[in-house]
């Protein structure tokens, strides 16, 4: 492709500046709109400045990569209710033996999941069980988020289904399942103990600090807060940065509130048992305040006689409830445990939790068989909606839709990007030099994959490179066709761990990370890159020499 007239590369390169750095600094003081904000923004300008006309806009979004994602995180949020991922949650704390254990079951439990459910459904998902975990056994959050992300990507390359480029290239390459997992299975497993070497190597003596008794006293938290943790991709507003801070300056006054409250609560009833309740104590509880004095007295009376509340879920007899806080959810709701409910009615959740779980595996079923992926998720999404037969509102309200719209965002200016030219030139220029069967050429194919993968992201450069590499490769023979095709698949999704923006996986576990309630953490761009470079290239160059034509 040759370059596009001089005015519109210019002015395609300004768009997609301005979209990448809105993507790693959602925050800047000149333009803090954030990061979904910003993906529009760039798209938007891809049409106003004529790179791209609106008809092309439109068709540069991804449909079937959006309602892969939309079916998973559907059905991630019935897996949630069914409790997988508490189950999940108890295997990464279940015997642990200590902070780099815990590291090494996070990698592997972390790029299993990927493969079977996507690098994003995984993150979304694990983010804030590490979290938690972490912040229960007073271990700090940075290497397991580190750990989380890179594993995920790592593991996403081992299957069709892992990510949208392999499922690009597994449709353009006509390589099955079998063949394709046969042929990336022994890098990826390999790159996923690499890379937590590499982290136990980085963070060693991080992971062997002990903290002080006073800040384990303070921040210790219980095994129930873990295994209660409830599943909510709309918690994220995943892409959104502008209103942060408002947000958590909410968060903290209703936390505030929320603890005035129970002091308060606790000195009426000190008091009734002592004799009359203290009037002037009431009166200075604000509006609300009685609702909690008659939540907390009903929970005394269904303690002695029927139920035992829960304080951390979102559904009461399976109905699921939301509240928010300036578009954050807050997951402090009362349910029923599971042990408190009677016969008939516990064996109604294990046949429901049942049929989630068959459901899930028909749909990986259906997936290994070759059906159309993303039909195939949003058919499992609905035949959940359908089992559970009530209103769907309250679990597609945890579908995070800033999500999807970054997306469409970033698919319009990317397109934008390569309509410039820019990519292909370069490809044309190194093509020379990546023949795939030499050790030279691989790497500089690898080179190109990586630069091109975190510049214009990993789906456009597999939509762009995966013909030209494959023509080239096929002049040599059959087999190195299909090896170039593999490695593509291979590199690309490696790169996703050079830089914070290389992934969504990456972006959704920042995210996550920094808004998750009483254990937020900011994983910045910088502290990423620091480990991103070093392990991305050593994965790739070790699981380039494991990948098999």
């Amino acid at each position: 492709m040759a370059m596009a007239p001089t005015v519109k590369v210019v002015l395609g390169s300004i768009a997609f500046v301005i979209f990448w750095v809105l993507a790693v600094f959602p925050a800047v003081p000149f333009l803090p709109i954030g990061r979904t904000a910003g993906s529009l923004l760039g798209g938007m300008l891809m049409v106003l400045f004529r790179v791209i006309t609106p008809d092309q806009a439109y068709a540069a979004i991804d449909l079937p990569i959006l309602g892969l994602l939309f079916g998973t995180m559907v059905v991630s949020v019935y897996l949630e209710r069914a409790d997988m991922f508490k189950y999940l949650g108890k295997l990464l704390s279940w015997k642990s033996l200590g902070a780099k254990d815990l590291l090494c079951r996070i990698c592997l439990i972390s790029a299993i999941s990927s493969a079977l459910f996507t690098n994003d459904t995984s993150c979304v998902v694990l983010t804030e069980f590490v979290l938690k975990i972490a912040r229960q056994q007073n271990l700090p959050p940075h290497p397991f988020l580190l750990a989380l992300a890179s594993s995920a990507n790592i593991g996403s390359s081992a299957t069709p289904i892992g990510n949208p480029q392999n499922l690009v290239i597994a449709v353009q390459s006509k390589i099955s399942f079998g063949m394709f997992l046969f042929g990336i299975f022994p890098a990826m497993l390999v790159g996923v103990i690499v890379n937590a070497l590499i982290l136990l190597c980085m963070y060693w003596k991080l992971l062997s600090v002990q903290k002080d008794e006073e800040d384990v006293a303070s921040e210790v938290v219980g095994e129930d807060d873990v295994n209660s943790h409830r599943f909510s991709p709309a918690t994220l507003s995943h892409m959104t940065s502008s209103n942060s801070q408002e947000a958590n300056s909410m968060l903290e006054s209703t936390n505030h509130v929320e603890s005035t409250l129970r002091s308060r609560v606790t000195l009426v009833e000190r008091d009734s048992i002592q004799g009359s309740p203290n009037e002037s104590e009431i009166q200075k509880v604000p509006s609300g305040g009685f609702e909690s004095i008659r939540i907390s007295d009903a929970s005394k009376e269904v303690d002695n006689s029927g139920p035992i509340l829960s304080k951390r879920s979102s559904s009461v007899n399976g109905v699921e409830r939301s509240s928010s806080v300036n578009g954050v959810e807050s997951d402090s709701f009362a349910v029923f445990t599971e042990e408190s409910l009677g016969f008939s009615e516990k064996w109604k959740r294990v046949l429901w939790k049942t049929c989630v779980y068959l459901v899930t595996l028909g749909m990986l079923i259906s997936l290994l068989l070759g059906l159309n992926m993303s039909w195939t998720a949003i058919t499992a999404a609905l035949a959940l909606v359908v089992l559970d037969f009530k209103d769907a509102r309250p679990s597609l309200e945890k579908v995070s839709y800033s999500l999807l719209i970054f997306f469409c965002g970033m698919f319009i200016t990317v397109d934008g990007f390569n309509k410039t030219g820019i990519p292909s030139t370069l490809w044309e220029f190194m093509e020379p030099y990546a023949k795939i069967d030499h050790i030279s050429g691989t790497a500089v194919l690898a080179v190109v994959i990586i630069v091109l993968s975190n510049l214009a992201s990993n789906v456009p450069t597999v939509l762009l490179l995966g013909a030209r590499v494959a023509t080239s490769a096929a002049e040599i023979s059959p087999a190195s066709e299909k090896k170039a095709w593999l490695v593509l698949a291979w590199v690309s999704t490696v790169a996703g761990n050079l830089s914070l923006l290389g992934s969504a996986a990456n972006l959704i576990v920042c995210e996550q990370a920094r808004r998750a309630p009483h254990c937020g953490y900011n994983l910045t761009f910088w502290s990423h890159l620091k480990f991103g470079v070093p392990s991305t290239l050593i994965v790739t160059a070790i699981g380039l020499t494991l990948i098999r034509g």
